[in-house]
């Protein structure tokens, strides 16, 4: 291992622009809320949180339990 290393030509971030992509999403206020407090209690950012909890849900392929309500005919 040396004792220096030249990071001059580094690039900061460069990696992690790779595992993310930015997306705009719309999400109620009460589920902004809910990570929000969530995020202060566990010491981890709510946008982390978020896609924490949406990656859980992609690995075990959940799907969201909806009921559409009909509207009157």
């Amino acid at each position: 291992m040396k004792k220096e290393y030249d990071f001059s030509k580094g690039k900061r971030g460069h990696y992690n622009s790779r595992l993310k992509k930015q997306i705009t999403i719309k999400l109620d206020e009460m589920t902004i809320e809910y990570f929000k407090i969530l995020a202060e209690t566990t010491g981890i950012s709510y946008q982390n949180l978020i896609n924490l909890y949406l990656r859980d849900c992609a690995s075990q392929e959940k799907k969201p339990n909806i009921k559409w309500q009909k509207t009157g005919t």
